[in-house]
C-alpha cells in the first residue's frame, strides 16, 4: 500500500468534488469560528485543526492569504496553554516554508516563540524548540546567543526528543560549542 503525505490539487478535487468546500473556503470558516466563538473547546478544536492544515505545503497560500500565522503569533500572547501548544504547532509546521518562515521572524516570531523553550508542558517545549530549529535553518537570522543555555539543558535531557534536538540544534547553529 503507497502513502501519500501530501496532497495535490488534482486529489483535492477528486476528494471534494466540483461542488466541494474548497480548502480556502474551508480554512476561512475556521477562522470565523475561531474568532466567534464563545467556547473553549471550540476554540481549541478549531485551533488544532488550522495547525493541521499548516502540515500540507498545498494549503501554504491559503494560509497566508488568510493571515493564519498572524493568528497563530497572537496565541503566543494568551493564556491557554493547550491554545498555545496548538499554535506553536500550527507555527512549527508552517516553519519549513521560506515565505513563512521569514514571515514569522519579521513579526518577532524568535522571542515570541522562544519565551516557551523553558515551559512545564513538555509537548509545548517541544513544539517551541522544534519551531526555533526550522525557523533558523536556512534563515539569514542568527540565531540569538541567549538561547545557547536553554539549547544545552535540552542537549543533556533525559528526554530522547529533547536530547536529540538539543543536540541537533548546537551542532548546527553553535557548532564550537
Amino acid at each position: 500500500m503507497n502513502v501519500v503525505m501530501f496532497s495535490r490539487k488534482e486529489q483535492l478535487v477528486q476528494k471534494t468534488g466540483e461542488t466541494g468546500v474548497g480548502r480556502y473556503e474551508f480554512l476561512k470558516q475556521l477562522i470565523k469560528e475561531f474568532t466567534t466563538t464563545k467556547s473553549y473547546e471550540a476554540r481549541k478544536q478549531t485551533l488544532s485543526n488550522l495547525a493541521n492544515f499548516a502540515y500540507d505545503p498545498i494549503n501554504y497560500e491559503h494560509i497566508k492569504q488568510l493571515h493564519i500565522i498572524d493568528l497563530f503569533l497572537a496565541q503566543l500572547s494568551q493564556d491557554a496553554e493547550e491554545l498555545i501548544h496548538f499554535a506553536l504547532a500550527g507555527l512549527c509546521n508552517l516553519s519549513c516554508d521560506p515565505e513563512s518562515r521569514d514571515y514569522i521572524t519579521s513579526l518577532n516570531g524568535v522571542s515570541l516563540v522562544a519565551q516557551y523553550l523553558g515551559n512545564s508542558n513538555e509537548e509545548v517545549a517541544l513544539n517551541a524548540l522544534t519551531t526555533l530549529f526550522y525557523l533558523f535553518d536556512g534563515s539569514s537570522t542568527p540565531v540569538p546567543e541567549d538561547l545557547l543555555p536553554n539549547i544545552v539543558h535540552y542537549k543533556q535531557h533525559v528526554d530522547p526528543r529533547f536530547r536529540n534536538l538539543g543536540t541537533i540544534f548546537i551542532e548546527t547553529y553553535f557548532p564550537t560549542n
